[in-house]
């Protein structure tokens, strides 16, 4: 009864709050675009998106250098988050809500899914280390900072601390995600960026692709930091992002709103591939 008289009172005939169902048809419409890319716009955009990341990471060493303050330098970071949104670009870690949502609601499937993911990580590393060698060649006297940002992941033991900064780590920007679907105002976008570079960087938590960029900067620069190590961090880094993204934050929202996905998947083709593709 209480769902019946929630559609009464809103101004769409939907069984959630009218804002939440705008999002929700947001998060899907966007999530099946990405969904549906060609392999090679997925591996541009990737690209561009470990580019853009690495200003965030230029301007964090650039004031770590300066004054030695994670939060500032966090505050800082959030420059390459804010050139990612408005570039239109995109980091792997985004790629949990949007997508996820639209497979739940059948508008893509896990194939594309796995393309996507796939696609993006490689692109955001590959597209990361360029600019990192580039940045480290433009200010070699960054050395020993990004050396000693770079040990502070790599030389952290595997523990239920490490853990817990990972699952953080892949839960804030997926919530940051999910803040921007859920307004249409530019600005309160940009805002709720900057909260996100600032929880991210500031506070050290474990990024895989961001974090990777500081590593490879120390590497490229000569810390005595290898490829290896890198590995050895990135992977479960990397795992437990995933979790923190798909389960604290994609899962729990697709259970407000599965009356939503329930009726998207009714009304979506048996393959929506080849229903994109006939499009």
């Amino acid at each position: 009864m209480s769902e019946e008289r929630r559609s009464e009172i809103g101004e769409s005939s939907a069984p959630v709050e009218d804002e939440l169902k705008e999002s929700f048809d947001n998060t899907v419409t966007e999530g099946a675009e990405r969904l549906h890319r060609t392999f090679r716009t997925i591996l541009v955009t990737g690209l561009f998106g470990g580019m853009e990341v690495g200003l965030g990471v230029m301007a964090y060493l650039a004031v770590m250098h300066q004054t030695g303050d994670h939060l500032l330098a966090g505050l800082a970071f959030s420059v390459g988050l804010i050139a990612l949104f408005l570039a239109h670009s995109e980091l792997f870690t985004e790629n949990f809500l949007m997508p996820v949502a639209a497979v739940a609601a059948k508008e893509g499937s896990v194939k594309s899914l796995a393309k996507l993911w796939g696609g993006t990580l490689l692109a955001n590393l590959a597209g990361g280390w360029i600019f990192m060698w580039i940045v480290m060649q433009a200010f070699p006297q960054w050395a020993p900072t990004v050396a000693t940002s770079a040990s502070h992941f790599t030389e952290a033991p595997f523990s239920l601390q490490t853990v817990a900064l990972a699952v953080l780590g892949g839960s804030t920007i997926t919530l940051m995600s999910r803040m921007q679907q859920g307004t249409s105002s530019d600005p309160a976008k940009i805002v709720a960026t900057v909260i996100g570079g600032f929880l991210l960087a500031g506070l050290q938590l474990f990024h895989s692709i961001l974090d990777s960029l500081l590593i490879f900067g120390a590497i490229v620069s000569g810390a005595e930091i290898t490829y290896l190590e890198w590995l050895g961090w990135f992977g479960y880094t990397l795992l437990f992002n995933m979790l923190g993204g798909l389960v604290l934050v994609t899962a729990l929202r697709l259970v407000r709103t599965k009356e939503l996905v329930a009726q998207r998947r009714r009304e979506a083709p048996e393959d929506p591939d080849a229903a994109r593709r006939d499009a």
